[in-house]
């Protein structure tokens, strides 16, 4: 019995926490880009008031919260909008980011996603979702190209 509450804590702890480590802003990982309508390219916006976490044991486990001035207006004629954005939950101790609320905003419109970066690991893109007051959030979800 104590072994299985052992081994389970140990598992719990490297999914809650082990893995993850923070990502400066200084990192590239923290570069935030959103997909060009106009060409398809990725291009770098500003941020500023980055948090993010990120694991090597999954491409899905990156998470960031920012700021930017970059206007809802502006982002939705300049950048590609992506549809069925599904953020994926994160730790609980990573506090700026709450995948339910961010759900249900983007499902109201209260928020809106963009394509980032596609593909920016197999089967995996980048996800940013921008609020009309420049709070911003990123995930990475799997692609249709995972399905196949």
């Amino acid at each position: 019995m104590i072994s299985a509450l052992v081994f389970g804590g140990v598992v719990y702890y490297t999914q809650m926490y082990g893995y993850y480590q923070p990502v400066p802003a200084s990192a590239d990982s923290a570069e935030i880009r959103l997909t060009s309508m106009m060409d398809g390219t990725p291009e770098v916006i500003e941020t500023s008031n980055f948090e993010g976490i990120d694991a090597d044991s999954s491409p899905l486990r990156f998470r960031g919260c920012f700021t930017t001035p970059l206007s809802l207006a502006t982002a939705t004629e300049t950048y590609t909008v992506y549809e069925g954005a599904t953020p994926l939950n994160g730790p609980g101790w990573f506090e700026c980011y709450n995948a339910a609320q961010l759900g249900e905003d983007l499902q109201t419109g209260a928020a809106v996603a963009f394509l980032s970066e596609h593909q920016i690991s197999p089967g995996v893109d980048r996800v940013v979702a921008i609020y009309p007051d420049g709070r911003a959030f990123a995930w990475h979800q799997l692609n249709d190209t995972s399905e196949k």
